[in-house]
């Protein structure tokens, strides 16, 4: 795991649920950047050449970890499996459906060291909305 004053990174070790019930281990790249606070982006490296990326909001994932949270096409709730507790993540697109577990530890260290770059209620101080609306109405 790796941060600095504005960013964090970290590898996590997810388990994709297939509907036979298996699970084929792999792993996610977390980032995360003062520069867009509220979100997290995850790159999941499922054997192709390019990892699969989305974006989750982070109070997603926080609140992932104590009750189940999200509709749609990202829903996030916790579990235990063999007495350790675990996130699950599914996620839906026009491409596919997937399911992902993985224990709950790591991912909490990694959004500590998010709130501690950003306090939670303080994401808007860290957001530049002049350059923001520049940004979406010049070409």
């Amino acid at each position: 795991m790796n941060s600095s004053g504005t960013t964090a990174t970290a590898e996590l070790g997810l388990r994709l649920v297939v509907p036979d019930r298996t699970a084929v281990p792999l792993v996610a790249r977390l980032d995360y950047t003062a520069d867009d606070p509220y979100a997290i982006k995850v790159a999941f490296h499922v054997g192709e050449d390019e990892p699969v990326e989305w974006i989750f909001a982070r109070e997603l994932l926080t609140v992932g970890i104590v009750r189940s949270v999200g509709e749609g096409d990202v829903r996030v709730w916790p579990s235990k499996e063999s007495g350790e507790r675990m996130i699950n993540i599914a996620l839906s697109s026009p491409f596919g459906q997937a399911q992902f577990d993985a224990s709950i530890s790591p991912l909490a260290e990694f959004l500590h060291r998010t709130y501690e770059i950003v306090p939670a209620g303080e994401e808007a101080d860290f957001v530049d909305l002049d350059a923001e609306i520049e940004q979406h109405l010049c070409p």
